[in-house]
Order: structure tokens, then C-alpha cells, then sequence
């Protein structure tokens, strides 16, 4: 069978990703196409990542002829997860253009499986729900063959019987995704890839897994498809693929897009030492937890496989709010955790969550406090975002107006009854990213004045413009708080980066 397969997910849409220039191909649908072509069938991939609408889906439907449509998501990515409101109107456009010209359409990704009724009323024929390269390969050989009557059979999949959406029995997880293909990179333009990345940041980057699923409780962390459990794949089996990936595409940078990379020590002692033995010498970023990184011999394996930053999920630097998520990491690990990497040469990003209920502007107060005394490289900052199928949804599912999804992922907007108002949270995200920035370009900006050239006083500028406004932005948080006279306070920002490396007890 021809099939066209491709994600949602059209990078354009969402203009901050748009505007950051940093994508990567949809791992998860070229996943899917592997499978597809090692079954026998032809994939042609529709990469939304890099389209401009989903007319170009519909000019793809013309020119390939398919025998059947697939709108595969990329689960690796976080977006997709979050099921925003602009990449569903696209799927169902896309859905809708497929029917147009008779071509039956099947559709896998998070939203889908949480929302199943929504896509099969607009004209998908089936949804697939859990893991889907097993559950699509069996399907299209059904359809194939003529006996999509026998679909009850196929494990994982939801479609209309007599108007009612019908779910057969769930999917079984791939215990060992060493069984599966590399996926299908020679299928997305690279080169494209490439030209976005070199003119934009200087290098290449591709993405990798290692692992599917993650087995910690976070009430807040939606698991669709791969529900609670972690399957990881051998080193050896990564390291393969990562040496493929070096040979054909010379790729500058890797990221692991994993929940979590490495649990067991012993895992990265091996994947450590059949890099050095192999000369891959790829750096790479990846994500983890304070706690785990705390495992003797991570960190130091870490940084013998090449990597040079590590994503903590850190959330918040207050522990009551830590507890209230059921994290299971405490304030003091992420502390440590950062100081580790930092001694090993890896630098640290931080994902921090705003908005959790309970929250207080002393809690807040922590958060940034915690950015201040460790510093990290980056961070990522978002408000806690309901999703279907967690402790923390249930808890506040009364509370949910008409509006429960973003419509981009710069939204920021309170979907629940938190603890401040959408406009408070969006005006602490330009605060902490402003102190951040101050904090982290200090030394940088002291340095220029040594140097007096043009480009030099511009970032001096910049800088100061945002040191002058902070004061300001902060009144306007504090009149948002409805408490002006709240005591969560700017920055100091005379620390450098060495003194706040310094361990405080």
C-alpha cells in the first residue's frame, strides 16, 4: 500500500517555536513509517514540522495518490502532549481533506486517544490508542487484505460501530524496542534541517531516544501512551543508531528526547563505553531528575558519553509545592544536582511549573530564589496545564470552563481556578526570564565594557534596558497579585557565577 503518513504538528502555527528556529523531525511518525516500510508497505512522509499549512497535506494527497492517509503524532514530543488547540484544527482539516478525495484516514497521538469521538465524528476511521507502530502495522494489513471487519481484533484501536465509538482491547507495550527499525530519516529533508539550523544558531542538531515511558507519579504528567510503564533499549543498540546517524547526516548535536535517559547506572556506564570505543564524539543534551542524577556514577558516566547539558525537571523551589505534585524530589537534590553537573562540565537547564494550587507568592518567591542561588544555564517556564487522565485533572476538572487546552504553546493561560489570574502568571514569565537573563549575562556585560565595540554596547544596552524595567514589572506583578505590598523581591544581582556555585548550608 501507498501511504501517506505525517504528524500534525506544523511548527509555523506556533509562532515562539516558529521564532526559536530549532526543529527537529517528528521521531515518532518516522518511527511509524520504519514499521510501515518493513511490513511491505511505501510511506510518504508529509513532515508538518517545516509546512506552512495544511493545504501543502492536501497537495501532497494530490500528487502521491495514497491508499490510505495516516496522521501519525510524535509522542517524543512534549507539544503533542499538551494537545494545543491549533495543531487539533489542523488534524481535523487534514482529516476532512483526506475524506474529500475518499481516502481513509487513521490518526495516532495523545489528543486523539484522549478525544477519540472528536476525530472519528469529523471523518477518521480509525484512532489508534497506547503505543501505535504494532497496532498500525496490523491495521494496514487488514486493510489491505479487505477484512477490516476483523478490526475488534486488532489491539488498540477505537472506531464508530453503529454511531457509538468502539474501543477493542488495549495495546500491550513493545517490551523491547531493540525489535524495532531505526526510524525512517531518509524519508524527512535534512537537508532543509540543516539550513534552518546552520543559519540560525551555527549547528546541526537531531534528536534520539533511548527509552519509551516514564515509571514516577508526577500527579500533573499525562501518560497516554505509554501509561506508567519505562522500556528502555540496550546501549549497544543506541549506540548503532547514533554511529548511523553520524555517517549520514554528520550531525553537530544530539538530543535525547527521553523523559528520562540513563535510570540505571550501569546503563550509562556501558552506553559511556561504547562511545569512547566507538569515537562518536557527538555532544548531546538530554532530560533527567535531581534524584536520579544523585546515583553514584551517573554524572560521571554522563560526561564520559559526551554530554553537555542535562535538563532537570526541578519545577518549583519550594518542597510543600514538590510534595503537593508528588514529585518525590526534594529542594536540596536539585541544589546538588546542579552543583554535580556543573563540576563535571555539563551545564543544566531548568523546566519550572508556575500556578500549581496552593501555590503563594512565597512559594514563588522560592522558585526564584532557587534560580538565583544555582544559576542554571537555561530554563523552561510553564503554568500547570490540566491533562486528561491525571490525579492533578481530577482534581480540578469541575473548575474547567469551555477553554481546556492552549491554542499555541505561548498561551500561558489558566484553564482552572488557580491560585492568580492568567495575566499575573504571564507577567511573572517576562519577570523570571528577565532575571534570569540579568543574572546570567552579568559577567558577560562587566567583560564588554573591557572591550568597547558596537556589538558589545548593543548587548550592554539590552541589558540595562531590562535592569530598568525589572522595577516596574515587578509593581505591576504585585498589583496583580491583588496585594501590592507582597514581599517577593527582584534579584540581587551582584552574585557571579563561581560565588553562586558555592555550596550554602
Amino acid at each position: 500500500m501507498i501511504i501517506q503518513i505525517g504528524p500534525a504538528y506544523y511548527m509555523y502555527f506556533d509562532p515562539k517555536l516558529w521564532e526559536a528556529r530549532q526543529p527537529y523531525p517528528p521521531l515518532g511518525t518516522l518511527y511509524a513509517a520504519s514499521v510501515l516500510r518493513q511490513s511491505g508497505h511505501l510511506p510518504i512522509l508529509f513532515d508538518a514540522t517545516l509546512a506552512r499549512s495544511e493545504k501543502e497535506w492536501e497537495d501532497k494527497l494530490a500528487q502521491s495518490r495514497p491508499d490510505l492517509a495516516v496522521i501519525y503524532e510524535d509522542n517524543f514530543n512534549y507539544l503533542s502532549k499538551m494537545c494545543l488547540l491549533r495543531m487539533r484544527h489542523a488534524a481535523l482539516n487534514m482529516i476532512e481533506a483526506a475524506r474529500r478525495r475518499n481516502i481513509p484516514v487513521v490518526v495516532s497521538g495523545s489528543d486523539a486517544a484522549d478525544h477519540a469521538e472528536t476525530y472519528l465524528s469529523h471523518g477518521a476511521d480509525y484512532v489508534i490508542i497506547g503505543e501505535g507502530e504494532q497496532t498500525l502495522a496490523e491495521l494496514v494489513n487488514l486493510i489491505e487484505s479487505g477484512r477490516e471487519e476483523e478490526a475488534a481484533e486488532v489491539d488498540g484501536l477505537a472506531y464508530l460501530n453503529n454511531g457509538v465509538v468502539f474501543k477493542t482491547r488495549p495495546r500491550q507495550n513493545i517490551r523491547k524496542p531493540d525489535t524495532l527499525p531505526f526510524p525512517a530519516r531518509d524519508l524527512a529533508d535534512m537537508d532543509h534541517y540543516r539550513d534552518i539550523w546552520i543559519s540560525n544558531h551555527g549547528y546541526f542538531s537531531l534528536n534520539m531516544v533511548t527509552a519509551r515511558g516514564c515509571p514516577f507519579h508526577c500527579n500533573w504528567c499525562a501518560k497516554p501512551i505509554w501509561g506508567q510503564r519505562y522500556h528502555t533499549r540496550s546501549p549497544k543498540n543506541v549506540v548503532e543508531e547514533m554511529e548511523q546517524i553520524k555517517n549520514d547526516f554528520a550531525p553537530d548535536y544530539l538530543w535525547f528526547m527521553d523523559d528520562i535517559m540513563g535510570m540505571k547506572p550501569s546503563w550509562l556506564v556501558e552506553f559511556a563505553g561504547l562511545i569512547r570505543k566507538k569515537e562518536i564524539n557527538i555532544p548531546f543534551k538530554c532530560l533527567n531528575r535531581p534524584d536520579l542524577l544523585l546515583r553514584e556514577g551517573i554524572v560521571n558516566s554522563l560526561a564520559r558519553a559526551g554530554c553537555d547539558m542535562v535538563w532537570i525537571g526541578a519545577e518549583s523551589g519550594s518542597q510543600k509545592i514538590l510534595d503537593a505534585m508528588e514529585k518525590g524530589t526534594r529542594v536540596d537534590q536539585i541544589d546538588e544536582a546542579t552543583r554535580l553537573l556543573r563540576d563535571h562540565g555539563i551545564k543544566t537547564g531548568y523546566f519550572l511549573q508556575y500556578g500549581y494550587p496552593g501555590e503563594t507568592t512565597e512559594d514563588i518567591a522560592l522558585t526564584l530564589e532557587m534560580i538565583r542561588r544555582n544559576q542554571p544555564d537555561d530554563i523552561g517556564i510553564s503554568v500547570s496545564y490540566p491533562l486528561p487522565g491525571t490525579k492533578f485533572y481530577d482534581s480540578i476538572n469541575e473548575q474547567l470552563g469551555s477553554k481546556q487546552n492552549w491554542y499555541d504553546s505561548n498561551d500561558m493561560a489558566m484553564m482552572y481556578e488557580g491560585p492568580y489570574s492568567t495575566p499575573f502568571y504571564r507577567k511573572l514569565h517576562t519577570i523570571t526570564h528577565n532575571e534570569f537573563y540579568l543574572i546570567s549575562k552579568r559577567d558577560e556585560v562587566v567583560q564588554s565594557l573591557t572591550r568597547p565595540r558596537l556589538s558589545n554596547w548593543r548587548s550592554i544596552a539590552g541589558y540595562l534596558k531590562r535592569k530598568l524595567l525589572l522595577p516596574l514589572q515587578w509593581r505591576q506583578l504585585r498589583r496583580l497579585s491583588g496585594n501590592p505590598a507582597n514581599t517577593f523581591t527582584p534579584p540581587d544581582n551582584r552574585l557571579s557565577r563561581q560565588q553562586a556555585a558555592t555550596p550554602t548550608h
